[in-house]
């Protein structure tokens, strides 16, 4: 009776609170919404202006007055301001009657500070949360993605966000060895951004370079024969222009990032319990988040570790799916919570 009388006037909601995007998922409802970390907010009295989708298109092309920003890096808060006040009108397009404050499950990067645990705690439960859990995101990914993490068998996960990649090997409710690493899709960006400007003389915005990344992005031994038209501002004359460049170029623009996951991946293994070993060797690794969708970047880790490489399905959504399942049975996955930042 208590249950069924909470549900009719509020929702519990799972966050994955990414760097690059932002999901939510409302028991019950499933996800909800899904759209970029960017808030815009008047200068002059902190008044927001647009989140989401709104935002993002007023990305750099805003005046003085109005600050345009990603309050998310690395996958952690860097404004926290900003990230609360984000949080709140994410909620509010998603929870259209609220008598009381909703419990919060939010995914986190598995190399944070405790500090930093901290600050995403305090945000969800300022911006309403009666209690929030927090849930590492390779965990929530392996959850989201249907692995057996309950069972003595070990499964590897490589969650590849805009922040952070983040490496486990899971089982028995645990993860046994983990690597988080600072390197992920907003690195592909800069890069590809240091790179027409370094060989083209040629200045990209931070969309542009999102943008060339996610339509023509590829890593070796992906081959692709298109001229792509990439257009941005000569440094020089400060004129606008056009180049054309290959999947080659894309490629060696991406190649520092994208050697730095397969060798954080390498590394993963290397720690692995043998016992676990033969379990990966088996079924392979997993790939989720909306990196794992440059193109030949599975292959190449198949060609890099030997071993079977497969893109999850859905690999966007893979770490909000997990939040949520905690989320619809949180005594099921007691285990895989994250305490510690709630002391």
């Amino acid at each position: 009776m208590g249950f069924s009388f909470w549900s009719l006037f509020n929702h519990d909601i799972a966050i994955d609170l990414g760097t690059a995007n932002t999901l939510i998922h409302v028991k019950g409802k499933g996800i909800l919404l899904n759209e970029p970390s960017v808030i815009a907010v008047r200068k002059e009295d902190s008044t927001v202006l647009a989140v989401g989708f709104e935002a993002r298109e007023m990305y750099g092309k805003t005046s003085d007055a109005i600050l345009t920003v990603r309050p998310m890096k690395d996958g952690v808060i860097a404004d926290f301001d900003l990230a609360e006040m984000m949080i709140k009108k994410f909620i509010q397009k998603v929870q259209v009657k609220r008598l009381f404050h909703p419990l919060m499950t939010i995914s986190i990067p598995s190399g944070i500070t405790e500090v930093e645990r901290r600050a995403v705690r305090d945000s969800g439960e300022h911006a309403g949360a009666r209690d929030v859990y927090l849930v590492e995101e390779p965990m929530a990914a392996a959850i989201g993605v249907g692995l057996p993490i309950h069972e003595p068998l070990g499964s590897m996960i490589v969650d590849i966000g805009g922040g952070t990649t983040e490496i486990a090997v899971v089982a028995m409710s645990g993860i046994v060895t983990k690597i988080s690493i600072r390197i992920a899709g907003d690195e592909m960006n800069e890069s590809i951004i240091q790179y027409f400007k370094r060989k083209h003389n040629l200045l990209l915005g931070e969309i542009s370079s999102e943008e060339l990344k996610i339509r023509f992005g590829s890593t070796r031994p992906f081959q692709d024969s298109r001229i792509i038209p990439v257009r941005g501002r000569d440094i020089i004359t400060g004129i606008p222009r056009t180049v054309e460049a290959t999947s080659e170029h894309i490629q060696d623009a991406v190649e520092e990032p994208v050697r730095a996951i397969v060798e954080a991946v390498l590394l993963a293994l290397e720690r692995t319990p043998p016992e676990l070993s033969s379990d990966i060797l088996e079924r392979g690794i997993i790939l989720t988040g909306g990196g794992s969708l440059l193109k030949g970047l599975d292959e190449r880790l198949r060609k890099e570790t030997n071993l079977p490489v497969n893109l999850a399905e859905d690999p966007l959504t893979a770490v909000v799916r997990g939040v949520g399942k905690v989320l619809e049975d949180i005594d099921q996955y007691k285990k895989v919570l994250n305490l510690k930042a709630r002391i």
